[in-house]
């Protein structure tokens, strides 16, 4: 007789461990689960199979061959497609004899005696005969009724408790008549319980139920692949164990090496060539895959460790599965019913939660706690944050759940019945996640005011002048429309400073969250902005330029932005002869990439050289950027254009402050003295710029990419305001814009990203101060090198990535790239040492 082994299924419950190998060659106790079945067929002396494959087939017949080195003969037949249990037997018919035959997967793990199987078949004159067995929660299985004689009166897939007439379910184990495969049509998906056997149940053909008393186990589920591994491990299977027992239920192969400190507290299996480092403790219901490393005082417990992978010193491993060649560094945490791919790397100090799954070739950071799966994204990174609040791409790194538990964080940091703003941009992205936030907020018990779409200026204007304790801004990522940013602000409309955003982390990693009883959920109401009251508000403070000695005429492109929303009220106001364009809301344009913006500024100076026009702007998606054309049409750098109105303003009023990052242009300083102003330099962290701002005393406060802040008017950045400050000041000067921006100093100032572990960031900027000895620095944020020359260069660990950021400027593009030269390698020697 001929057994088939089926094991074409992709096994998708047991992701990731299944991404890339088929669930047939999952280790159970070192050994593929498969081999487990094969040898059962052997020692009933079915060893003549044929096995049928279909996901990664090759995978299967390399590491099972012909089955010489099992004592069987192996053939295959293998599935153009998925072509269900009895349609991949039918499939294999060609290989098959004309004589009764015994069907079994290839991906349960069974002691079943098939020998006995096979009698019953026989003396029962059965046309099939199912293999059953009994178990206490058979909702998961197919449940088989059997009369007194053992004839199937009735199969049911997937009960519900309701419909659950016995506790014998199907085994997918099958002795069958070779006539069974006329009911099967061939190259079509046919399954044996739905659709073959209640067929022949209608027709009255003697199909039979075996009731086995052996040991079975789907190994289904993450959860049953561990209670597998635990039943070979304790002997509950009857299966053949590898190894010698060195004490009862420790098993070690011969060849591997286990250090004298080490302890073992069986069951436990050691694979072959496999190595346990001084003080490790490997604890009850552990396998340790063959060529597996364990550093010294690693400790594990009910831990499959499949074959090379790694546990670094101090490791700590409770209840979870690790992949094959996966890597834990030193003092890594992995929680109970955590599985972790093949291939993935996680850094010193990371400590992955429980019940986390993370998919094959990952990489989390050190010091990276992870709470939530890892599918899509390829790593884990130690902050939330980065240099625009909470960024991904919607649906895989941000999805509804993230942002709702994001949400239910940032309410846990505030006070309870407090009150949060919230408002978004036009895309689609922003329209999915806000709802879900807003009612994880109002569970929080946090009122919310929704002021819905709006620009980004003013809903920071109104989370500060509606006394909310905090606000959301959830907008479309600049430069990839797949991405979304979910921005958070303090009570003043300020991007969280970087103490606030720890706490926030701490409590989303912790899922440590306020819950309020029904009655003190939070209200929601809807609190459109007036936009005549912000136009108002804003030609008061920087003027209509009725009377300031020219009528301007500008090109003005609203991107089918947000500033589409505000710039109608606002330009009816001014004394300008305006033409606009893109100023429509329209959802697929709510962000740009650099390259789309660059071709529409060179459409727009396009439009402003054949209009005759002073000028052209060009504003952001979500009103805080600006872009200008001068009146040739030539497009303005943005380094330039925050000289030119640092010149403008400074020569104006005689003086004054400006604020600025230190990765911008020294020649920002000598603007400033040239026409008796300061520069005052700030951190590079979101919303320093507004808080120096906020400060007081200050004209000016710009980021050199656009953002400009006009303090006169509001503290934060806002493209529309820095519009009509730069309109009003050119109005007062009959120079032409390209003469206003020709004598300004030129800008070289070039940037570098070195990658950089986190555990070398500290040691990396402590030999760059080192370096740096005997020369001027400036520690406002990173290492600033100013040399006598004017040449500068700045050394910037990031806070969000494992990447150290480097800035230089000299007086031509060669001298930039030469002072990056010279402090990438200062970097690199540090980080390698």
């Amino acid at each position: 007789m001929k057994a088939v082994v089926m094991a074409g299924g992709e096994g998708s419950r047991l992701r990731p461990m299944t991404s890339d190998l088929p669930k047939p060659l999952l280790p159970v106790a070192d050994r593929p689960i498969m081999e487990h079945v094969l040898r059962l067929l052997k020692r009933h002396r079915l060893t003549d199979t044929v096995v049928t494959v279909q996901f990664l087939a090759s995978l299967i017949r390399e590491q099972f061959g012909d089955g010489h080195a099992l004592g069987m003969r192996l053939s295959y037949a293998t599935e153009p497609y998925a072509l269900g249990t009895a349609g991949s037997v039918k499939n294999a018919a060609g290989l098959l004899d004309d004589e009764p035959f015994v069907v079994i997967s290839g991906d349960a793990l069974t002691d079943i005696d098939l020998t006995d199987l096979i009698a019953f078949h026989r003396a029962k004159g059965a046309l099939v005969t199912v293999c059953l067995t009994r178990v206490a929660e058979p909702v998961e299985f197919g449940i088989t009724v059997v009369d007194s004689s053992g004839r199937v009166e009735r199969f049911l897939e997937k009960p519900t408790w309701g419909q659950v007439f016995s506790d014998t379910v199907n085994t997918g184990i099958y002795v069958m008549q070779p006539e069974v495969l006329d009911y099967v049509a061939a190259g079509e998906s046919v399954d044996w319980s739905s659709d073959v056997f209640p067929r022949l149940l209608e027709e009255g053909r003697p199909v039979y139920g075996y009731v086995a008393e052996g040991y079975w186990e789907d190994v289904g589920t993450h959860a049953s692949y561990l209670r597998a591994q635990a039943d070979v491990l304790s002997g509950r299977v009857g299966v053949k164990r590898a190894g010698v027992e060195l004490s009862p239920t420790v098993r070690v192969d011969a060849s591997a090496r286990i250090h004298p400190t080490a302890q073992l507290t069986g069951p436990v299996y050691v694979g072959p060539h496999a190595q346990i480092g001084a003080g490790a403790a490997i604890g009850e219901h552990t396998v340790v895959g063959a060529h597996a490393v364990i550093d010294q005082g690693a400790q594990l417990r009910r831990v499959v460790m499949h074959p090379h992978a790694y546990a670094g010193p101090g490791a700590v491993l409770r209840g979870c599965v690790i992949g094959r060649n996966t890597s834990l560094r030193r003092n890594v945490r992995i929680e109970e019913g955590s599985v972790l791919g093949a291939g993935c790397v996680v850094e010193e100090d990371a400590h992955v939660a429980a019940d986390v799954l993370i998919y094959p070739g990952k990489t989390i950071e050190a010091g990276t706690t992870v709470s939530d799966s890892l599918v899509w994204e390829s790593r884990a990174t130690k902050s939330l944050f980065g240099p625009r609040g909470v960024r991904g791409a919607l649906n895989s790194q941000v999805t509804p759940d993230l942002a709702v538990r994001l949400a239910s964080a940032f309410a846990t940091t505030l006070p309870r019945q407090g009150t949060v703003t919230v408002a978004r941009d036009h895309g689609v992205a922003a329209q999915v996640l806000l709802p879900a936030m807003i009612s994880a907020l109002r569970a929080a018990g946090l009122g919310v005011r929704d002021l819905g779409h709006v620009p980004l200026p003013l809903a920071r204007r109104h989370t500060a002048a509606d006394d909310s304790h905090g606000g959301i801004v959830v907008t479309t990522t600049p430069g990839s429309e797949e991405s979304v940013d979910i921005v958070f602000l303090d009570a003043h409309g300020i991007d969280l400073a970087p103490a606030a955003q720890r706490g926030l982390e701490r409590v989303f990693s912790r899922r440590e969250y306020r819950r309020v009883l029904s009655g003190d959920m939070g209200r929601l109401q809807a609190a459109p902005t007036s936009i005549e009251e912000y136009a108002e508000e804003l030609t008061a403070r920087l003027g209509t330029l009725e009377n300031t000695g020219r009528r301007l005429k500008v090109v003005v492109d609203a991107a089918c932005g947000s500033t589409a929303l505000t710039l109608p009220a606002v330009l009816g106001r001014l004394s300008i002869e305006a033409l606009t364009v893109n100023n429509a809301l329209v959802p697929a344009s709510s962000t740009e990439t650099p390259a789309e913006r660059r071709a529409a500024l060179h459409t727009l100076g396009h439009f402003v050289a054949t209009s005759g026009a002073d000028f052209g702007v060009r504003f952001d998606p979500t009103g805080e950027r600006l872009s200008l054309v001068d009146e040739q049409g030539h497009i303005i750098a943005d380094d330039r254009a925050l000289l030119l109105l640092v010149r403008l303003l400074t020569s104006q009023a005689g003086g004054g402050r400006t604020a600025v990052p230190v990765t911008v242009s020294r020649a920002v300083e000598q603007t400033a003295l040239a026409h008796g102003g300061q520069v005052r330099w700030v951190a590079t962290a979101p919303g320093e710029l507004n808080r120096a701002a906020a400060g007081g005393g200050f004209l000016l406060a710009a980021d050199g990419q656009g953002a400009f802040v006009l303090p006169q008017f509001s503290i934060y950045a806002d493209g529309v305001a820095a519009f009509v400050t730069i309109a009003a000041l050119l109005s007062a000067d009959h120079a032409t814009l390209s003469e206003l921006i020709a004598p300004l100093p030129a800008v070289h100032v070039r940037q570098r990203d070195l990658p950089t572990a986190w555990r070398v960031k500290g040691q990396v900027m402590r030999t760059v101060v080192e370096a740096a000895s005997g020369r001027k620095i400036d520690t406002t944020d990173g290492v600033r090198v100013l040399e006598d020359d004017g040449r500068w260069a700045l050394v910037l660990p990031d806070a969000a990535a494992p990447v150290t950021r480097l800035w230089a400027e000299g007086p031509d593009p060669a001298a930039a790239d030469a002072l990056l030269d010279e402090w990438s390698a200062a970097v690199r020697g540090s980080a390698a040492a």
